[in-house]
């Protein structure tokens, strides 16, 4: 039997992309279905030609306008996948339709800050143009959460990214941060934005997530990787969408028609890291600590590193710490490299020396040392408990 051909057109060089056409595979390999898959070599979305496809399906991403109006010509069966909308009359008419659901993703982030114990919010947006009409639905459900409970509505757009805007970007996004009245959560359309929040806050000198704390949007493992502080984001679900297409196109090639046009896939949780861990802070030098902690924590600093960047003794940034926080210093310190570990052994591609060295540990040895002495359990034990549970879920 002659498999179908089906087109998948995405731009896999953006996460929730990635995870959608991973959660495709994932239904082919559950379902034992095979199919003849049409992507481009370097996993880029190129419509030329394809209103006149001659394959059995297509499964596409239409949060650009311009692939929903090339594909409503198409003389085969097509499953839209992209951002939900508030407004019926934005969703591509006859097309069956998978979306992440932007107003539960959205109130997630903010649920997430405001449990943190933080009382006022702001979004980091991007520029608005036709291809992010989903940043756009972001915005508006969180104006109707600011709107609910009465506070005021503080939405920054910002530049590009382009090397000639770059600097001027920068510039205005820390102009804005400074504006901000402080500790506040911010919610940043994506990672990608959330990535730059944390380099400006960096620049100028904000600590997050005592003056600012930080949630991104889809869980992104290489923006996670560039950071210095790691980022806490909402989890999509990019894979249980993608199956869900899968299966509608699935179903299609066999005569089913779909049930219903329109499914709505709420967001799987947040990773929870340490750019919204916030922590009622006052004392101003150890703010700044805590600051510097996060940064270079991995690097090995020691404590007298960390008052000398502050500018007080290192017996009177010990006393702030106990009154403040409850412990010294080099507790602080090791408590973000412990963290930093268990991220790193729960993605299991590091080996052990690895993840030590990337944590500050001076070797393996010693990170088992400190996993046995802090946590109770060996580093590979708690890699096993981690993956397991992944699996699991």
């Amino acid at each position: 039997m002659k498999a179908p051909r089906i087109a998948l057109l995405f731009n896999a060089n953006k996460a929730f992309d990635r995870d959608v056409v991973a959660g495709i595979a994932s239904y082919l390999r559950d379902a034992d279905v095979a199919w003849d898959l049409f992507l481009e070599e370097d996993f880029r979305l190129r419509l030329a030609g394809f209103e006149h496809w001659q394959g059995d399906g297509i499964i596409a991403d239409f949060d650009d306008p311009a692939v929903a109006a090339v594909l409503s010509r198409s003389s085969v069966p097509v499953v839209a996948v992209g951002g939900s909308y508030a407004s019926e009359a934005e969703y591509p008419c006859d097309v069956p339709y998978v979306a992440t659901d932007n107003a539960a993703i959205v109130k997630l982030a903010h649920q997430h800050l405001a449990e943190a114990g933080l009382r006022r919010f702001a979004m980091f947006s991007q520029p608005a143009t036709g291809e992010h009409r989903w940043a756009l639905e972001r915005e508006n459900a969180f104006h109707d959460l600011m709107e609910r409970d009465r506070m005021e509505v503080e939405i920054f757009r910002g530049g590009d990214t382009s090397v000639a805007a770059w600097n001027e970007s920068v510039r205005s996004l820390i102009c804005w941060l400074h504006s901000l009245p402080k500790p506040i959560g911010i919610i940043a359309v994506t990672d990608a934005r959330a990535r730059q929040l944390l380099q400006a806050c960096a620049i100028a000198g904000i600590a997050v997530p005592e003056q600012v704390a930080l949630v991104g949007i889809d869980n992104d493992p290489l923006v996670r990787a560039l950071g210095r502080i790691p980022l806490s984001s909402v989890i999509q679900g990019g894979e249980q969408i993608g199956a869900a297409a899968a299966r509608l196109m699935d179903g299609m090639l066999h005569g089913v028609p779909p049930a219903e046009l329109r499914l709505l896939v709420p967001p799987a949780g947040v990773n929870a890291q340490a750019s919204s861990r916030h922590q009622a802070v006052n004392h101003p030098q150890v703010v700044l600590a805590c600051h510097f902690i996060r940064q270079y924590a991995c690097q090995g600093i020691r404590g007298q590193q960390v008052a000398a960047y502050v500018g007080v003794s290192r017996s009177s940034l010990e006393t702030y710490f106990r009154q403040e926080l409850g412990c010294s210093v080099h507790d602080a310190i090791l408590r973000f490299k412990l963290e930093a570990a268990k991220m790193g052994l729960e993605s299991g591609g590091a080996s052990m020396a690895d993840v030590a060295q990337g944590c500050g540990f001076s070797s393996a040895q010693y990170m088992h040392l400190v996993f046995k002495r802090e946590l109770g359990g060996t580093p590979r034990a708690y890699r096993s408990r981690a993956l397991g549970e992944a699996e699991a879920a």
